[in-house]
């Protein structure tokens, strides 16, 4: 449900709104019973607490709106945080890329590596041979000076690790 609510929050906001119209109603009864007397009558303990469940209400709608305020706040810090990681995975691998001077098709092959796609699924997907790929991605390796997919990876994201996001976001 709360995530919901940060995707979409037109429906807190109508849930708001309609708490809105609570409270300016029973405000405005609040206001009738003051004046008609019923804080003086035979009844003040019930003008009271109408009274009292209108203010808390009334105040219930400034503290939602508070913290929506911040969920949307904290949901564009995210997404900003995101976009620099992305941004920034992207960088990485491009500069890795061309330090080891890979030829495009060993770029293609390395990035289906990097996303999980499999020899066969590489292979199929590039319109290649599997022996093609194969020898692609060992060169790859070869160039990276690592052993595998997994030290592949785990280089790249040690370098995307090592670079703080929050000052890139800020930059």
């Amino acid at each position: 449900m709360s995530k919901a609510i940060i995707e979409k929050p037109g429906l807190l906001v109508a849930l708001i709104a309609v708490q809105l119209l609570c409270t300016a109603f029973f405000l405005w009864d609040v206001v009738e019973d003051f004046r008609s007397g019923a804080f003086f009558g035979p009844a003040p303990v019930y003008a009271t607490t109408e009274a009292l469940a209108a203010v808390s209400l009334g105040l219930a709608v400034v503290v939602e709106l508070h913290i929506l305020r911040g969920l949307m706040r904290r949901k564009a810090q995210l997404e900003t945080q995101v976009s620099v990681a992305s941004g920034a995975l992207s960088d990485v691998i491009s500069a890795h890329f061309d330090a080891w001077t890979l030829t495009p098709a060993e770029r293609d092959v390395a990035l289906f590596a990097i996303k999980g796609f499999s020899i066969a699924e590489t292979a199929k997907l590039r319109g290649a041979a599997e022996g093609t790929v194969k020898s692609q991605l060992n060169a790859v390796y070869r160039k990276a000076d690592v052993q595998g997919r997994g030290a592949l990876l785990g280089l790249l994201i040690d370098d995307l690790v090592a670079a703080p996001l929050i000052g890139a976001a800020k930059g």
